[in-house]
Order: structure tokens, then C-alpha cells, then sequence
């Protein structure tokens, strides 16, 4: 019977007031209650239903009709509660750009493409850097997410005639912003799988007794997953904070009680610092790092590879991964220097993520054979991409990553526009010759001081260190100056090899200078384990040893292995 009665269609009235519908429910529930008491008017065949008396039969079918009005005027209220909604303006706020940061950026290109062309510098050169500057001070400032900045900055050199549509869009076929997407999808699968919390809960569980050497195994494991999430911000924020702060809390340090200092403000800070150091030492460490390796590409006719520039950072970023933590421990002390509750803690976890999972094998062989070919694929014709591509298929053809998941990693698809997009416009600078321009410029200041190409490489690598001050993205950064400080030094006469490299580690590095110049700080910074003063202290001392160990030990290294 209810569903008969369900079926007639009665298009509830719209418009009612909120009070009235509400008043109809209440008075069909008064009627039901009124109904069911009555009785029976005509009862009921016993015979067809002998477990049911006439008069419950009799309120079965009121109760069904009484449910039916009532559902009636729920709807009709629901529709009603919508449209005083509607009509009261209750619906979700537009998210559109922050005018104020919006309008700075505009405002800076269009000043600068007011300003006549120097001397030397073609007007399509001139105005392709006005956009340039303003596309970059809108990642900087990010009045919108990252790839619409980009897009807006390659809508206007459309618009303006300063770029064609091939030109704008020639870098979305470029390699290295697809080897970068992927490697996002690769890691969404190695943080789905758990592989990446298995992996630090056993080097912590093995090497954790005393703060220092848990430190340690936190900073080697991060070592071996770095090349393997190219994602700075969810290798830090999502595998190694979660830890770092679950291992503070069990050894009683936690800033809520006052307790940071017992060992959670020496754990975080040299955490973060060596994370920095980590995503130098591989390509695919950091996300912007084939930024670098592009436009080193484009300047000097030379495609760094994976094993190279991990060969070349291997002595001087693992002495800074053993110095660092040292240094710290020295002059920002732990007040708890044993830590025999971390081995329990990561075996606990360990126990409870129990043996590992047909997902996680089929994820570790995966990154191994990803890994194994970015090392030696080179040497078979075999591309970054296609390495990646290789591990890509054998976990979505298991299950394991699913084609929907890489469509929502939005921070791949978002990267791989704004990539794509800088790499256009700064190999379009320099194809119009602004790059080379500005190059004689500062040539012709740093030339008549007399110096060697190391001492002319070096204030280059300290200027271009100690500007990141002002960005809030190693990405930004590298975008904005990488290019333009690798062709002073190439014209200072700087080993292209070596000063390829070397800009392109520093990049990395300093982002230890700051809370918010590379992924890792922001989550580091949050946990509120280290006041800001204090953040910023450490960055600043520690930043002077890691470029002298750089561009020290390094130059020697480089020596030896016949980069120069």
C-alpha cells in the first residue's frame, strides 16, 4: 500500500514559509497518532494474513499514508528551507583572486613594459620580461594558485603579440614537466601503499636509542626516499613530520607543555635543514630541480643527467648530512639526550602495520626498477620519462595507483602548468636575446675586477644564495635568476659542468635560510617546535658553513671526477 501510495506524483508547493512547513509536519504527526487509535472501520480477511489482528492491518495502511504525508510536507520543507536560503544570499563564497596581491603584480609589468628597452635589448625581449617579472611576482604573492598565474602570464604574452601560440605553449612538450607529474603520481602511490611510513618506522627502529642516533636514522631514511618523492613538501609534511612528532610526543617533548626543548626542538630543526640538503642530491628530489637541469640545457647545449648530478653531490651534501646534525647538536643541544622510548615506538607501529602488503611489494619493486633505470637507462637510450612511465604502468596494471587517483593530484597537474610555463618564457628571454644581454651587463662590472672564475663564480653563487630572502618558492627562485646567474658565471669563464651543478644544489640549500622558502618549512615551522628568531639564526649561521663545504669540498670533488 505504501508503495502504491508512493508512487502517485504531487509536486509540493514551493515557496512556503519555514514556520508553516514546519507546523504541517507536526499536525501530520498528530493525525497519524489520532488515526491509529480509531478503529477499524472494515476489517480484514483473517484468513489472508493470520498473524496480523484486523485493526493492526487497518493502522498498517493509515500508518503507510500518514508516513506518505508526512514525507510530503518534509520535502515540500526541504524546498522551502532551500529557497529561503536562497533568498537570504546563504550560498558558498566565489574563491577568486586577492585583488591587492593581483593588482601588485599587474602593476609591476605594466610599469616595466612602460619603460622604453635598454639599449641592446630588443622590444619583444623587453616586453616578454615585463610579463616574465610579473608572472613570477604572482607565484611569489599567489593571488591565485600557481598554474592559473602561469596561464594568466601566457594569456597576455598571447594577447600582447609578444609570444605565438607554439611559442607560449612549446615546453608542454618538454620532458622535464612530465617526468615531474609522474613522479607525483609515483609518490602518491608509495604514501598510499604505506611503503614510505614502513620504511622510517624500521631505520628508526634499529637506530634510535639516543636522540643523536635517532636523528641519524631520521635523516638517512629521508636520504633514501628523497629520489623517490620529488615532492619536498609531502616527504617532509606527510611521511616525516607525522613521525617526527609522534616520536617527540612518546619522549615527552611537546610545545604544549612546555617541553619543546627536551627534544623536539633539535629533532625538527635539523629535520628540516637536512632536507634541504637531501633534495640537492638528486634530480628528482625536489621538483624544481629539472627546472634547473632544463635551463642549464638550453644555455649550455648540455642535458645534466640523474647520475651525473648525484655523483657530484654525493661528497659534499653527505658530509653536510653528517656535519649538520653535529653542529646541532653542539650549539642547539637537546635537554634529553638518550631515547630509549623510539625503537619500542617504531616497532609498536611496525606491529601494527604488520607484514608488508601485496600493494607494498608490488610499490617497492616498482620504485626500484624506476630508480634502477633513471640511474642506468641513460646508458640504453632509455629517458626519464619513460623510466618513470615503466613504473607508472606496472602500478596502475596491478590496482595498486589508479588512473582517477593521478587525475586528482592536483599539485602534479598544477606543477606541470606552471612549469611548463616558465620554461617557455625564460627560453623565449633567452632566444631573444635578454639573457645574453644582461649577462654582458654584469660582465662587464665583475670582468675589470681582475678576479679568477672562482672568485668571480663565487660572488655570483653567494648573490644568488642570499637573494632567496626574498622568495617564498625554490621554484620561484630558480624560474626567476637561475638562468640569468648561469650565463655571468659561463662568462666569467666557470666550467659549464660544474657551475650547472652547483647553482642547481644551492638552490636547494638555501632554502634553509627562512620558514617559508621551500616546502619543508611551513610544516617543520607549524609544529611550533623552534620560535621564529630562533629559526631564522639557525638558517643564517648554518647557510655560511653549507656554501663553504660546497663550493669547497665540492670544487676539489668535481676536480677529481673530471667535471672541469
Amino acid at each position: 500500500v505504501f508503495t502504491m501510495l508512493s508512487r502517485s506524483s504531487v509536486r509540493p508547493r514551493l515557496g512556503a514559509s519555514l514556520v508553516n512547513n514546519n507546523n504541517k509536519n507536526n499536525r501530520a504527526r498528530h493525525v497519524c497518532r489520532a488515526q491509529l487509535s480509531q478503529p477499524a472501520n472494515q476489517p480484514a480477511a483473517q484468513t489472508q494474513q493470520p498473524f496480523r489482528s484486523p485493526q493492526q492491518q487497518h493502522n498498517d495502511v493509515k500508518l503507510a499514508a500518514c508516513a506518505l504525508a508526512a514525507t510530503r510536507n518534509v520535502a515540500a520543507a526541504a524546498t522551502s528551507n532551500a529557497v529561503v536560503a536562497a533568498a537570504a544570499g546563504d550560498k558558498p563564497a566565489r574563491q577568486g583572486a586577492d585583488m591587492k596581491k593581483l593588482g601588485m603584480a599587474v602593476a609591476i609589468g605594466a610599469v616595466l613594459w612602460l619603460i622604453p628597452a635598454p639599449a641592446g635589448v630588443a622590444t619583444n625581449a623587453w616586453h616578454l620580461f615585463a610579463i616574465f617579472v610579473s608572472t613570477i611576482v604572482g607565484i611569489i604573492t599567489m593571488p591565485l594558485p600557481l598554474g592559473a598565474v602561469a596561464m594568466i602570464g601566457l594569456g597576455v604574452a598571447q594577447l600582447t603579440k609578444t609570444l605565438t601560440f607554439p611559442q607560449a605553449f612549446s615546453a608542454f612538450s618538454s620532458e622535464i614537466p612530465w617526468l615531474i607529474a609522474i613522479a607525483f603520481f609515483l609518490a602518491r602511490g608509495f604514501i598510499k601503499t604505506g611503503l614510505g611510513n614502513r620504511i622510517a618506522y624500521l631505520i628508526v627502529s634499529i637506530f634510535g636509542k639516543t636522540t643523536l642516533g635517532l636523528t641519524y636514522s631520521l635523516v638517512f631514511a629521508e636520504a633514501i626516499l628523497a629520489p623517490a618523492i620529488p615532492s619536498l613538501a609531502a616527504r617532509a609534511g606527510g611521511i616525516f613530520l607525522p613521525l617526527c612528532k609522534a616520536l617527540c610526543i612518546a619522549c615527552g617533548s611537546d610545545p604544549e607543555k612546555g617541553t619543546e626543548k627536551r627534544m623536539g626542538s633539535y629533532l625538527m630543526t635539523t629535520v628540516f635543514h637536512t632536507s634541504c640538503i637531501t633534495s640537492g642530491m638528486f634530480i628528482t628530489a625536489m621538483a624544481a630541480n629539472p627546472l634547473s637541469v632544463n635551463l642549464a640545457a638550453a644555455l649550455t647545449g648540455y642535458t645534466i643527467t640523474w647520475g651525473q648530478w648525484a655523483l657530484a653531490a654525493c661528497v659534499p651534501c653527505g658530509i653536510l648530512l653528517v656535519a649538520v646534525p653535529l653542529l646541532l647538536y653542539i650549539f642547539y643541544p637537546p635537554e634529553v639526550k638518550d631515547s630509549p622510548e623510539a625503537p619500542a615506538e617504531a616497532k609498536a607501529q611496525l606491529e601494527k602495520m604488520g607484514p608488508m602488503s601485496e600493494e607494498e611489494k608490488i610499490m617497492a619493486v616498482s620504485l626500484a626498477l624506476t630508480v634502477a633505470l633513471w640511474v642506468f637507462g641513460g646508458a640504453f637510450g632509455i629517458g626519464g620519462v619513460a623510466s618513470a612511465l615503466v613504473g607508472m604502468t606496472i602500478l596502475m596494471v596491478t590496482g595498486v595507483l589508479t588512473w582517477k587517483e593521478c587525475l586528482a593530484e592536483g599539485p602534479a597537474w598544477d606543477t606541470l602548468v606552471w612549469f611548463a610555463a616558465l620554461i617557455a618564457m625564460a627560453n623565449f628571454l633567452n632566444k631573444f636575446g635578454l639573457i645574453p644581454w644582461f649577462s654582458n651587463l654584469v660582465v662587464s662590472f665583475v670582468q675589470p675586477l681582475g678576479l679568477a672564475w672562482q672568485a668571480s663564480f663565487l660572488v655570483v653563487t653567494i648573490v644568488y644564495f642570499y637573494s632567496h630572502y626574498l622568495f617564498a618558492s625554490g621554484a620561484a627562485h630558480i624560474g626567476a635568476m637561475y638562468a640569468a646567474f648561469l650565463s655571468v658565471a659561463l662568462a666569467c669563464g666557470t666550467p659549464p659542468l660544474v657551475a650547472a651543478i652547483a647553482l642547481g644544489i644551492v638552490s636547494n640549500n638555501m632554502g634553509c635560510l627562512t620558514h617559508y622558502g621551500i616546502g619543508s618549512g611551513p610544516p617543520f615551522y607549524g609544529a611550533g617546535y623552534v620560535p621564529l628568531t630562533k629559526w631564522w639564526v639557525i638558517g643564517g649561521v648554518l647557510s655560511v658553513f653549507e656554501l663553504s663545504v660546497i663550493l669547497g669540498v665540492g670544487s676539489v670533488w668535481w676536480k677529481l671526477i673530471g667535471f672541469y
